[in-house]
């Protein structure tokens, strides 16, 4: 491995440690360590889902299978991959389960390093930096599924033990990563949801100084509240830290307004843009885009599919052309890899994977089990819009509730279709893996191989090689 200096904050950029700046332009491996439903397409949260495998694959199976699915997601063939579109910086997500049990607490499971730590060398064979998300923490930071939560409660802000448990535990991380350079920095929360909001700055004042007593080096990453949208409450910079917003434009979703790149839809693009990064650019900090993306309808879909990826593409490009317009330095773009919803690269409709799973993909699509990418439907519209205009007629406050970025029907989807229905959907997604060899778990983790069960979106590809040589 090349030994270079660490990446340090200079003013409003990121330098390289020689003097120079330098552009972190890449994306997250979302659905690996952090494992989210719509990903590789299990219902409900990764809690859940895998008390749900244990119970049908058996302990040494289910170890088995899990081990050979980290492995096969990301190889030295992806990260060769990655590095020939000229991108430079892998963000890691990944869940403290790995490394703690909430039965066990503040006992460091080792074992959680390997894979980390084997695609992080990976990276840096390829001249790649990563970013260290810590995206789930215990009590959970928001109230969505990706962060674990089985509930649409945060308890991580009303626990202090909570709070101490992840301190230590990236107390524990900075030990184990302080003197790799190729680790560009750490993400302390994804996508906080603080409802009193001055509770997260002063989470990140508390941990800023315990990560740099072990480590004095590393930048931090550090999210604003309500899905890294609002600095409204952040009062003061911290030293060597970028500040991250999350980027996603409705208009890249099917139940958005279709992107025709009109000039009202790019004046809400900038605007919002604008609202996001105010903190960052008052402040002359770094901005970083840690998420964003379209979400792109699958291949089988005929000519509307196509036409609809196409208004994608061009929604990307419109927001990556306002990044640089602006000067925003790095970005990294949802995700890498799965099945098909949304990544660079995607398990093959040929796939054993999916050939296995599609009834069930076809199910969830139809009850709108997930929250990512959710279809329109005539028969959940006709369950739940009556309920929705009963609970605002009779609790006209309940549009206020936190997060308020949520209207009534997101906060009624978050706790029925996405937990209740979800929740008990676990055992029937376990149930097509009941009864499979190691041979035949093998087989169906390989379908998340580049090289095997693979394909490459090339639209969305040929868009970020082209960006990626944006300084």
């Amino acid at each position: 491995m090349t030994i270079i200096p660490f990446l340090q904050v200079d003013g409003e950029s990121i330098s390289d440690g020689n003097g120079s700046h330098i552009t972190l332009h890449g994306a997250a491996l979302g659905g690996w360590m952090n494992m989210e439903n719509f990903i590789t397409g299990y219902p409900a949260q990764e809690s859940q889902h895998r008390k749900a495998m244990l119970k049908v694959l058996g302990p040494e199976k289910y170890e088995y299978f899990f081990d050979k699915f980290l492995t096969y997601f990301f190889t030295e063939e992806d990260a060769k991959f990655f590095a020939s579109l000229g991108l430079n910086c892998l963000r890691l997500p990944f869940n403290y389960r790995h490394f703690e049990d909430d039965m066990n607490p503040r006992v460091l499971k080792t074992e959680g390093f390997k894979h980390l730590d084997r695609v992080i060398q990976l990276c840096a064979n390829e001249g790649i930096y990563t970013i260290l998300d810590l995206h789930a923490v215990p009590g959970s930071q928001n109230q969505d599924w990706h962060s674990d939560n089985p509930t649409n409660y945060a308890a991580f802000w009303e626990h202090k033990d909570f709070q101490d448990r992840v301190v230590w535990l990236w107390e524990e991380i900075a030990e184990h990563y302080k003197n790799n350079p190729w680790v560009a920095g750490y993400n302390p929360l994804n996508e906080p949801c603080d409802p009193e909001h001055v509770r997260l700055p002063a989470f990140y004042d508390r941990i800023e100084e315990s990560i740099r007593k072990i480590d004095p080096h590393h930048m931090l990453f550090l999210d604003g509240n309500t899905f890294s949208i609002d600095f409204r409450y952040f009062k003061h910079v911290l030293p060597n830290c970028v500040y991250a917003i999350h980027d996603y434009a409705v208009s890249g979703f099917p139940t958005g307004e279709r992107y025709k790149g009109t000039p009202e839809q790019n004046a809400l693009l900038e605007a919002t843009f604008l609202r996001k990064s105010e903190f960052m650019r008052r402040h002359k900090v770094p901005i970083w885009n840690g998420e964003f993306g379209p979400v792109y309808e699958p291949e089988t879909g005929g000519e509307l599919a196509q036409e609809l990826n196409q208004e994608r593409y061009n929604l990307l490009g419109a927001q990556l052309q306002l990044y640089k317009r602006y000067k925003l330095s790095s970005w990294s773009i949802w995700l890498y890899k799965d099945i098909g919803m949304q990544g660079m690269v995607y398990t093959s409709p040929e796939s054993i994977w999916i050939k296995t799973i599609a009834p069930f993909l076809e199910k969830k699509k139809r009850l709108q089990a997930d929250a990512w990418g959710l279809h329109p439907s005539k028969e959940v519209d006709a369950l739940f819009d009556p309920l929705v205009a009963w609970i605002t007629e009779n609790s006209p406050t309940a549009k206020d509730k936190y997060p308020d970025t949520w209207n009534v029907r997101r906060h009624l989807n978050r706790l029925v279709k996405e937990g209740l229905l979800a929740e008990t959907l676990s055992m029937e997604f376990a149930n097509y893996f009941k009864g499979m060899s190691e041979e035949e778990l093998d087989g169906m983790a390989k379908s998340f191989a580049l090289s095997t069960g693979c394909k490459k979106r090339e639209g969305l590809n040929d868009i970020l090689r082209d960006y990626a040589k944006v300084v």
